[in-house]
Formats: structure tokens, C-alpha cells, sequence
């Protein structure tokens, strides 16, 4: 979901855009938006995002795509990081996208970070960072130790039963 849409209800023709490059990514990648990494929670931007900075981005391509290009693989994350950009402005339009797949000698924009960059990678430090320290986590599907978890500073918490 596109953050100007997940965060202010704002829709446009960019926010097609931001999910149509998270699909590229998931579908480059084999994975899905949030995976498990051993133990560890992986986002998918954040490990294209940190795989690309690190000039790693061909270890992420999918087993599956080895008898395909390379370098084909390696323009799709491109342009899916392309697509995810924070900024709405930042991103491509669907033209644009268009274009870039099907013209091997355009040359692409370079990147910025995308959004939702998430830096913690585990899920119960994802959890403690964006919560409190007070109240615990009770559910029974989650570990003893996953059950301590904190939730809030003041024991108050909201629930949305019926989002927008």
C-alpha cells in the first residue's frame, strides 16, 4: 500500500505505481512483502533497499529465474525500487514503467531509499521499537518470551475493528 494513501488516505495514479513495483520486487525476488529469514523478519523493501546499497541485488534474484537474464533481473529490481519511492513526485508513472521495461537502452534514475525502510530486522525488536513498555502481550500463539512483549506507556491501547 502506498504510504500517501496508507498514512493520509491520499490516492493517485502514483500509488498503482508503488504497489505495482512491490509486486515486481516479489516476484524478482521469489519473496513476499515481509518474509521470515531464519528467525529474523525481513521487509521486502528494506532487504532490496540494503541488498541494492550494498551492491548485492543479484544474490536476491530468485533461484527459480537463473535460466533467465541477469541483467533483466537486475533492471526489474531497478525499476521496482524506482516505483517505491517515498516521495510521490519520486516515482515513475505507468508510461514511464512501461518504457524502461521494454527499452533496454533508457537509462534508469538512480534510487533513493524507499519507503517503509524498516532498519530492525528481528520481529520482537521491530515490536518493542514501535511500542511502549508497560502492558504485555497476552495472545496465546505467541512464545513465552515473545509474550512479554510491551505494548503501551499508559496500559491504553486502540483497536480499529472497521478500517477506512
Amino acid at each position: 500500500m502506498a504510504p500517501e494513501y496508507a498514512m493520509q488516505g491520499h490516492f493517485s495514479v502514483k500509488s498503482d505505481v508503488f504497489s505495482f513495483g512491490v509486486l515486481v520486487l516479489e516476484i524478482v525476488t521469489g519473496k513476499k512483502n515481509s518474509f521470515r529469514n531464519g528467525n529474523d523478519i525481513e521487509h521486502l523493501l528494506s532487504h532490496a533497499w540494503r541488498n541494492w546499497r550494498e551492491g548485492t541485488a543479484q544474490d536476491m534474484i530468485d533461484p527459480v529465474l537463473s535460466s533467465g537474464s541477469a541483467t533483466e533481473m537486475m533492471r526489474c529490481i531497478h525499476i521496482g525500487l524506482l516505483c517505491v519511492q517515498e516521495n510521490v513526485a519520486g516515482r515513475p508513472t505507468m508510461a514511464s514503467v512501461v518504457l524502461m521495461l521494454s527499452s533496454s537502452s533508457l537509462t534508469l534514475q538512480i534510487p533513493s531509499q524507499p519507503a517503509f525502510f524498516m532498519n530492525g530486522s528481528t520481529y520482537q525488536s521491530d515490536l518493542s521499537s514501535s511500542m511502549g513498555h508497560n502492558s504485555r502481550v497476552t495472545e496465546s500463539s505467541l512464545s513465552e518470551s515473545e509474550a512479554m512483549i510491551p505494548l503501551s506507556e499508559n496500559e491504553v491501547s486502540i483497536t480499529e475493528l472497521y478500517p477506512r
